[in-house]
């Protein structure tokens, strides 16, 4: 026997039988929750579906369930929603004579032999019913119904709400086959499987039903081949590298749901399971051309995320698009589906430049928003320059972690506040003692009271400006004197001077930590005449830096 998956409106609950095993915790739901399941459905207003005489529904959580016998259930998971809408139910019902009333589906409690009889004569009694603890919690929910309705005022119509209720609601409905049904409750109520939009949607494109029964063996192998195909895409989307190339999500689950998200057409953001009800609507024909039709679908989306990411110019331009905001992947795709390769490598170049429309590269300056994103690009269209570099820029490592614009060289307006002394014993290593100025800085070094704001600040600035060489104030802010760096590495120097950050950043590289490519090329003199001042950040390092930063950057700015 097969897992069943639909969709149940309330009213088609009525002919079954439930039974909440002892492993269920008790009924706890509190009038808050009652309330806003009521208001819910107040709120919600059916509407016509196309030109069928479908109208739309609200969609509650999921009910798992497992036969239990011919005539019974076993609630699995979503007992305290069943018990609500039994509530729920049985106030309307009370509007009708007894001949008259609706039936309602039966509910019995492995711990309460006698919860039955009690939920059938809900309302015989005004005040809460402290038994036990379930019929406390339960009749306080009725009392917070009773109340709610008494507060809806003269022109509530109760016949509409209770349609809305009975007809335009559904619960997701779940039926296990598995023989444990409490190894089913831990793992839902442990999070390790929960029943996700994307475990839902699979349970949709593997249903028997639509499938042609009368070749069975041929039914089963397409199954099959369905599902292998599945957990391919679902692995390939676990490798991070990949993940976060396309997206920043740091869902650890089901990341195929992904794609159902990019193809629903009609997100709900206040309804967790928005894709799966577009999805059954999908499958509405119960045929196996829907199935082959929307899972078609599906690997379109896969395979051309795959092509980007296999192509080192279209991993990097559609990440660098991705990170900055400046176009959507749904975009991304719909475009690259009506265009050639060749015209969809010129639109990614197209949006690129859009993005940057305004941006003057000599008017940045520290704190500019545009910055990070400047500086990432750099650093992609440096890495994809050189033709015998296949390296990939790591999205998964900068979207997974904190990020700085750092002045390459230290400023005089960023003096530290403790450990004094060691940042004047650590810039000492490094100062020009062949010079007189060298000298006299470090013959004030050991002499200086630290503990002296006037003092050590007087000290300070002379070293930072030692070690800007001939590097204006107004130029320490600008562009040219900025770079990307991880917040660890940048924050683990405190405003160093030059040298020593050159020296830290060095050996974080030899750990492994990740260090821009743009970033190591500063602080290894990369763009510095030879010989270079290895200590010293100097104006022609800074206008040779600022250079490159124009030749790389040029194709993509406004002239």
């Amino acid at each position: 026997m097969e897992n069943i998956l639909e969709l149940k409106t309330i009213n088609e609950l009525s002919e079954l039988s439930f039974y909440i095993p002892s492993y269920q915790r008790g009924y706890k739901w509190t009038d808050k929750e009652v309330r806003e399941l009521l208001d819910d459905i107040n709120e919600f207003v059916p509407k016509q579906i196309g030109d069928s005489d479908e109208k739309s529904w609200y969609c509650l959580q999921p009910i798992v369930v497992k036969s239990r016998s011919d005539d019974e259930l076993e609630v699995i998971d979503g007992q305290q929603r069943l018990t609500t809408i039994y509530l729920i139910l049985h106030y309307l019902n009370q509007d009708f004579k007894e001949e008259r009333r609706d039936k309602l589906f039966h509910l019995d409690y492995e711990t309460r032999n006698d919860t039955k009889v009690f939920l059938e004569n809900l309302g015989d009694n005004p005040e809460f019913n402290d038994e036990n603890i379930d019929f406390y919690y339960i009749s306080k929910a009725y009392k917070t119904i009773e109340k709610w309705f008494g507060n809806q005022g003269s022109n509530f119509d109760n016949s509409n709400f209770r349609s809305k209720f009975k007809f335009n609601s559904k619960v997701i409905w779940y039926q296990s086959n598995e023989d444990n049904p409490i190894a089913v409750f831990t793992r839902i109520n442990i999070g390790k499987i929960p029943l996700t939009n994307a475990e839902l949607i699979k349970a949709l494109f593997l249903n028997s039903s639509n499938f042609d029964k009368k070749d069975f063996e041929k039914l089963k192998l397409r199954q099959l081949e369905i599902a292998t195909e599945w957990d391919q895409i679902e692995s390939k989307f676990q490798n991070n590298k990949f993940w976060y190339f396309l997206t920043g999500n740091k869902v650890a689950t089901n990341r195929i749901e992904f794609i159902f998200d990019l193809m629903n057409e009609e997100i709900d953001e206040s309804d967790d399971y928005s894709a799966f009800r577009f999805f059954s609507k999908k499958f509405k024909s119960k045929t196996q051309i829907a199935v082959e039709k929307n899972w078609k679908e599906v690997k379109d989306y896969f395979q051309r995320f795959n092509e980007w990411y296999h192509e080192r110019e279209l991993y990097h331009k559609i990440g660098y698009l991705i990170y900055s905001g400046a176009v959507t992947i749904k975009q991304l795709y719909e475009s690259s589906a009506s265009m050639t390769k060749k015209d969809f490598r010129t639109y990614l170049d197209l949006t690129i430049r859009e993005s940057l429309v305004g941006v003057e590269l000599e008017n940045l300056q520290y704190g500019d928003n545009e910055v990070k994103n400047i500086l990432l690009l750099y650093n992609i269209l440096t890495m994809l320059s050189s033709q015998k570099d296949n390296s990939y820029f790591p999205f998964d490592i900068f979207k997974n972690g904190s990020w700085d614009i750092e002045h390459i060289t230290s400023v005089k307006d960023t003096m530290p506040d403790k450990n004094r002394r060691d940042w004047l014993n650590d810039a000492s290593i490094f100062i020009d003692e062949s010079k007189k100025e060298g000298k006299d800085l470090l013959k004030k070094i050991p002499n200086c009271d630290v503990n002296n704001n006037d003092d050590f600040k007087s000290l300070f600035e002379d070293i930072v400006s030692h070690f800007n060489s001939d590097i204006k104030d107004e130029d320490i802010n600008d562009l040219s004197n900025l770079t990307l760096l991880d917040s660890e590495t940048n924050r683990g120097y405190k405003n160093a001077v030059f040298p020593l950050k050159r020296k830290t950043i060095i050996n974080r590289d030899k750990e492994g930590v990740f260090i821009p490519i743009c970033t190591k090329n500063v602080f290894l003199k990369y763009f510095s005449e030879y010989p270079p001042r290895i200590s010293f950040w100097t104006q022609d390092d800074r206008e040779n830096y600022e250079k490159d930063l124009y030749n790389v950057l040029q194709n993509y700015l406004e002239v």
